[in-house]
C-alpha cells in the first residue's frame, strides 16, 4: 500500500518525538507548516502545557506581513516566538520539525529564533 505525503510525514513525526522530549528546564519548540501559515508552540511535556505561541495569525503579526506564507513570514514568527519564550523565561529549547524536512521556511523560522536569543 502506497502512503501518502500526509502519512509519511506522520510516521516521521512519530520516529521524532520518540527521542525528543520537552521538559520544564529545557521544553520543546514544535513547528507546524500549511501550505498558507506557520505555527509555532514551546510545549512542557512533562506538565503538558504551553508556553509560549506564536504564527502568522498572531495579532502581532497581523498588519506586518505581505505574505502568510513565504520565507519573510517564517522568520517574523521564529523571532516572536523567541520573543515571547525569553518573557517567559526560557532560554534553552529542544527544536521539533514535527516530521517536516529542515528546509526552507523550517530552517528560517529555526534560524530566526537562534538569532533573536533561543538556544537548541
Amino acid at each position: 500500500m502506497a502512503l501518502n505525503s500526509v502519512e509519511k510525514r506522520i510516521i516521521r513525526q512519530r520516529r521524532v518525538r520518540r527521542k525528543v522530549r520537552g521538559v520544564a528546564q529545557r521544553p520543546r519548540l514544535c513547528v507546524f507548516r500549511s501550505t498558507k501559515h506557520i505555527y509555532v508552540q514551546v510545549i512542557d511535556d512533562a506538565a503538558g502545557k504551553t508556553l509560549a505561541a506564536a504564527s502568522t495569525l498572531s495579532p502581532e503579526l497581523k498588519g506586518k506581513l505581505k505574505s502568510t506564507k513565504d520565507k519573510d513570514a517564517a522568520k517574523e514568527v521564529g523571532k516572536l516566538v523567541a520573543e515571547k519564550a525569553q518573557a517567559a523565561g526560557i532560554k534553552k529549547v529542544v527544536f521539533d520539525r514535527n516530521g517536516f524536512l529542515y528546509h526552507g521556511r523550517i530552517k528560517l523560522l529555526a534560524d530566526a529564533a537562534r538569532e533573536a536569543g533561543l538556544e537548541f
